[in-house]
């Protein structure tokens, strides 16, 4: 099943419902989702619209958002050339630079939309909360995951002996 992410069509179409998944999502945040109000949904979990002007998980918000834009585009352009040099059987890899792609240019439509990335998703307890983010941020801590799976998975095919 994973195969199919070493090729292109399979990954513009996963990219593109990614997308698409991730935009309504914004979308139906920004109209429904009330602006700094928590919503719980689990007792761990809520719902909390906020704007972040940085990159995923609120980084870098310190800077110039033209070179925000600037770096996401170095960054899917450096994706797809990592994608097209892996070998075909790096499964996870390849599934990986596609959730990283989909998750970056998710960020950037919103900013180029909204002029801000739109963040909703909030994991907390009485005494601590983790930043706010998004599907797409999620794809692209997803996306890191798998590569660094495939990497393991790598390392441990070349240190098995040949039969």
């Amino acid at each position: 099943m994973l195969a199919v992410f070493n090729r292109p069509l399979p990954v513009i179409l996963f990219i593109g419902i990614a997308l698409l998944l991730d935009q309504v999502i914004k979308y139906a945040v920004e109209i429904y989702l009330p602006m700094h109000e928590l919503v719980p949904v689990l007792p761990f979990w809520a719902l909390y619209r906020t704007h972040n002007l940085g990159v995923a998980f609120s980084m870098l918000s310190h800077l110039d958002g033209w070179f925000i834009v600037g770096m996401r585009l170095t960054i899917v352009a450096f994706v797809l050339w990592l994608w097209r040099k892996t070998a075909a059987d790096q499964h996870f890899a390849h599934l990986g630079f596609a959730m990283i792609i989909a998750g970056a240019l998710g960020n950037l439509i919103d900013r180029f939309t909204y002029g801000y990335v739109v963040d909703y998703i909030l994991f907390y307890t009485d005494t601590w909360s983790f930043a706010v983010f998004n599907l797409a941020d999620s794809f692209i801590t997803l996306g890191a995951g798998c590569i660094v799976i495939d990497e393991i998975i790598q390392h441990r095919r070349a240190k098995t002996p040949k039969a």
